[in-house]
C-alpha cells in the first residue's frame, strides 16, 4: 500500500508540474472567485484525513517570542505579553496565539518527558498555559524535528508521541516545529508527518507550523504535513539586507515567494509562512513597516508579531490593528496574492478577495516602490470600479479614465481595495 501511495503521489506531482508549465501565471490559474485549488489533489495524496484543517480556515494571528527576546525568555515576560495583547486591543483585533519559541526546555525526565527550564519557568507550562487561556488567548510552544532544537535544547526526534501527549496535557494550541540537528538522509515529509500524526492522536486540535527554512523541496511536502510552512530564511528587520544576511530582508522574502509561486499552494487549512513580523522593531522605517505588514497580509502569511508589546509604538500598534488589512488577511476565500506587474523598482501585487455582498469582485492591490526615489505607479482599472485606500480608513481614491495614478514614496507601498473590477490579465 505504501508503494502504491508513493506512485500516486508521484503521478499527482507530475500532473501539477505539467499544469504549471501550461498555466504558469496565477492570474490565469485563478481566473474566477471559485474554490478550485490546483494543489488540492496533491495535498490529499499524502495528507492525514484526521488532521484537523478546520482550525486553520484562515491564517493565524498572534505573537511569538523569538524576534523580541531570543533565548532571554521567561514566564514573567510571557505573562506580560499576554496582558499586553489584551490591554492593547490586539486580542480583540484577532491576534489570539501566544507562542513561546526556542529555549524554554532544559532536559527530559526519566520517562522521557520534556522538562521546562525551572529557573525561567518555575510555575511550569501547564500553569502558564492556564494563565494565557484565562486571558482568552491560545497557547503555543516550539520544538524541533531533530535530536536538538536550533539552540541546542532537547528536540523531539524519537519522542514525537511522548511530546505530542505532553503538549496536549499542557493545553498547547499551537506547535512551531523547526528543522535542526537532523541526519542528512532524513526525508523531511516523514519527520514532519510523524509529529503531525502524533498531534492528531492526542485528540486535541493543535495548529501545526512547519519551519523548514530554505529547503528547496519545501513546497513538495510541507503543505501536506502542516497547517503552515516556512519557505525562507529567518527574517531580519531590514528592507533589503546585504552581506551574510542578504536572504533575510523583507524584499528577499518577497522575491522568494514570487520565485516559488507560493500562491499556487495556498488554500484554507494550508498557508505559506513568510516568517514573523518585524513591525515595531528597530531597523525598519515606519513606511517600510507599513509595506512589510501589507505584503504579509497580501501573501496570506500568518501574522505573528515579534516585538516587545510593552514598548510598542502607538503608530505601529495602529498598523497591526488596521481593520481593513486584518479583514483582508482573514478573507474566507483563502487565496494568497502574487506579483501582478513588475516594472523594476516598482511592482504591483494582487490578492483576490471574496466577492462582496453585492456580488461585485473585490481585490487587494499593493503598489510597491522598492527603490530609493519616489515613483508614480499606475494601476489599470475599469471606469465603474470603486477604489479605496486601505491604509487611510478606506478613503476613496479617484479613478481617472481607466486607471489610478499615485506617487509612492521610496521603500513604501500604497494599499488599495478595488471593488467591481472585471477580470484583467
Amino acid at each position: 500500500m505504501k508503494k502504491i501511495a508513493t506512485i500516486l503521489a508521484c503521478v499527482a506531482f507530475a500532473g501539477m508540474a505539467q499544469a504549471q508549465q501550461t498555466l504558469p501565471d496565477p492570474a490565469r490559474d485563478y481566473g474566477s472567485n471559485t474554490a478550485g485549488y490546483m494543489f488540492a489533489d496533491v495535498l490529499a495524496a499524502r495528507d492525514n484525513p484526521a488532521f484537523n484543517r478546520a482550525i486553520a480556515a484562515t491564517p493565524p494571528m498572534g505573537w511569538n517570542s523569538w524576534n523580541a527576546f531570543r533565548c532571554d525568555v521567561d514566564e514573567t515576560k510571557i505573562r506580560a505579553m499576554a496582558d499586553s495583547m489584551v490591554s492593547s486591543g490586539l486580542a480583540k483585533a484577532g491576534y489570539r496565539y501566544l507562542v513561546i519559541d526556542d529555549c524554554w526546555q532544559s532536559s527530559r525526565n526519566k520517562d522521557g518527558v520534556l522538562v521546562p527550564d525551572a529557573k525561567r519557568f518555575p510555575s511550569g507550562m501547564k500553569a502558564l498555559s492556564d494563565y494565557v487561556h484565562g486571558k482568552g488567548l491560545k497557547f503555543g510552544l516550539y520544538s524541533a524535528a531533530g535530536y536538538k532544537t536550533c539552540q541546542g535544547r532537547p528536540g523531539s526526534r524519537g519522542y514525537e508521541w511522548t511530546d505530542a501527549r505532553t503538549f496536549a496535557d499542557w493545553g498547547v494550541d499551537y506547535l512551531k516545529y523547526d528543522w535542526c540537528y537532523m541526519p542528512a538522509w532524513q526525508e523531511p515529509f516523514d519527520a514532519y508527518a510523524r509529529m503531525r500524526d502524533a498531534l492528531v492522536a492526542t485528540g486535541r486540535p493543535i495548529y501545526f507550523s512547519a519551519s523548514a527554512g530554505l529547503r528547496p523541496d519545501v513546497l513538495e511536502w510541507a503543505p501536506q504535513a502542516a497547517h503552515s510552512w516556512r519557505f525562507n530564511k529567518d527574517i531580519r528587520p531590514c528592507w533589503d539586507c546585504t552581506g551574510d544576511r542578504a536572504a533575510n530582508g523583507i524584499m528577499s522574502v518577497l522575491d522568494r515567494a514570487s520565485q516559488l509561486q507560493v500562491a499556487l499552494r495556498v488554500r484554507p487549512g494550508s498557508w505559506s509562512d513568510a516568517d514573523m513580523l518585524e513591525v515595531g522593531n528597530h531597523g525598519l522605517s515606519m513606511a517600510e513597516q507599513r509595506a512589510h505588514f501589507a505584503l504579509w497580509v497580501l501573501l496570506a502569511s500568518p501574522l505573528m508579531i515579534g516585538t516587545d508589546l510593552r514598548t510598542l509604538d502607538p503608530e505601529a500598534l495602529d498598523l497591526l490593528r488596521n481593520p481593513a488589512l486584518v479583514s483582508a488577511h482573514q478573507d474566507p476565500l483563502g487565496m494568497a496574492g502574487f506579483r501582478y506587474r513588475d516594472f523594476g523598482d516598482t511592482e504591483i501585487w494582487r490578492r483576490w478577495l471574496k466577492d462582496g455582498a453585492d456580488g461585485k469582485r473585490r481585490d487587494m492591490f499593493v503598489l510597491l516602490n522598492r527603490g530609493n526615489q519616489a515613483r508614480e505607479i499606475e494601476l489599470e482599472v475599469d471606469p465603474d470600479t470603486v477604489v479605496s485606500d486601505m491604509m487611510a480608513s478606506m478613503v476613496a481614491v479617484p479613478v481617472i479614465g481607466q486607471s489610478v495614478k499615485l506617487t509612492v514614496q521610496p521603500h513604501s507601498a500604497t494599499v488599495l481595495h478595488v471593488a467591481g473590477m472585471r477580470f484583467k490579465n
